[in-house]
C-alpha cells in the first residue's frame, strides 16, 4: 500500500514540468489538508502512514486536475484567507497572501474603534470584507462587486461563516448613480484591477486561463482608472479622518501616491509586503 510520502513523491514527479519544487510541496500539503482534514504538521508526523485506496484515489483525482494547470483553489473549491476558509470559483479572484497583509493593516489600525463603517470595493469572494468582520465584529460593512456571480459566492461565504456583511451588486465606475449622499464610511478598502496588458507576458497560465480577467486587468492607457474613481468617491463618502486602503501595482506605486496627494488626501503611506515589494497604500481625508 502507498504512504502519504509516496503520494507526495508522485505529485513532485508529475508536476515538476509545470511548477517549481517549493510550489509543488505547497500544492501537495493543500491537497493533504483538504483530503484528510488535518494540518500540515500532522503530515510531517505521519508521512509514512499507509493510506486506503479511497484516499489514494482522492489524491490522484486532484493531481490529474493539477496537471492541466487548473488552480488548486478551483479544484478544491475553497481558499484559506486570514484564518477563514472561503469558497471560490471561476467568477472570483483567488485570495493572495499579500491581501492578508492589507487586512492586517486595517485590523491593527481600527481594532479599538467603538463604531466603524467599512466599504469593500471589488469584493469578489468577499474575503476582505468577511475577514474584517471576523476581526472587527462591531464594524458595519458594505461590499460591492460588478459581477452578480461573485456576489452570490460572497453571500454564500457569509452564510457559511455566520458573518453579517451587506453585499451589493454595483459598478464602482458609476458610484454617483447608486450611492446615497448620507452613505459615509470610516474606511474604504479595495484590491481593484491593476495589471496592465504589458505585464500579462510574465504571468502564469493558471492565472491567465482560469481567473476572471475583469478582476485582474486594466487598459494600458488608464492603469490607475479604479484608484482615480475610488479616490474621487472617497472625497464625498469618507467621514472626517476616514481612510482609503488600496492594494496596488508595484510598478505604479509612486504614481498612485501622487494621484492621491493631488486629490487632496493626506498622510499617504506606502507599505511593502513580506517580499519587499510596494504593495499597499493608506491615505487619509479631511484630517481634523
Amino acid at each position: 500500500m502507498k504512504t502519504f510520502k509516496d503520494v507526495a513523491n508522485m505529485y513532485e514527479e508529475a508536476l515538476l514540468p509545470l511548477y517549481p519544487i517549493g510550489e509543488i510541496k505547497q500544492l501537495f500539503l493543500m491537497s493533504y489538508s483538504f483530503v484528510t482534514e488535518k494540518s500540515h504538521t500532522h503530515y510531517m508526523l505521519n508521512s509514512t502512514n499507509e493510506i486506503t485506496e479511497t484516499v489514494l484515489h482522492r489524491f490522484l483525482s486532484i493531481l490529474e486536475e493539477l496537471k492541466t494547470g487548473r488552480p488548486i483553489q478551483h479544484i478544491l473549491g475553497v481558499a484559506d484567507f486570514y484564518g477563514l476558509r472561503v469558497s471560490v470559483n471561476e467568477h472570483t479572484l483567488i485570495p493572495r497572501p499579500e491581501t492578508e497583509e492589507l487586512v492586517e493593516w486595517i485590523v491593527k489600525e481600527h481594532q479599538n474603534s467603538e463604531q466603524l463603517s467599512i466599504l469593500d470595493i471589488g469584493t469578489g469572494s468577499g474575503c476582505i470584507a468577511l475577514a474584517l468582520k471576523k476581526h472587527l465584529p462591531r464594524a458595519q460593512i458594505d461590499a460591492i462587486d460588478l459581477q452578480g456571480e461573485a456576489i452570490t459566492v460572497a453571500r454564500a461565504n457569509a452564510a457559511n461563516l455566520n458573518l453579517s456583511v451587506n453585499f451589493i451588486q454595483a459598478d464602482v465606475l458609476e458610484w454617483d448613480s447608486f450611492m446615497q449622499r448620507n452613505q459615509q464610511y470610516d474606511v474604504v478598502v479595495s484590491n481593484p484591477p491593476y495589471i496592465t496588458p504589458t505585464e500579462q507576458k510574465d504571468m502564469q497560465n493558471n492565472v491567465l486561463l482560469y481567473e476572471p480577467h475583469t478582476a485582474l486587468f486594466v487598459e494600458e492607457q488608464a492603469p490607475l482608472l479604479f484608484y482615480d474613481v475610488i479616490a474621487e468617491m472617497g472625497k464625498k463618502h469618507l467621514l472626517p479622518n476616514g481612510s482609503l486602503y488600496f492594494e496596488i501595482n508595484q510598478y505604479l506605486s509612486c504614481e498612485t501616491c501622487d494621484l492621491l496627494l493631488k486629490k487632496g488626501y493626506e498622510d499617504v503611506t506606502l507599505r511593502q509586503d513580506l517580499n519587499q515589494v510596494d504593495r499597499m497604500i493608506r491615505a487619509r481625508f479631511k484630517i481634523i
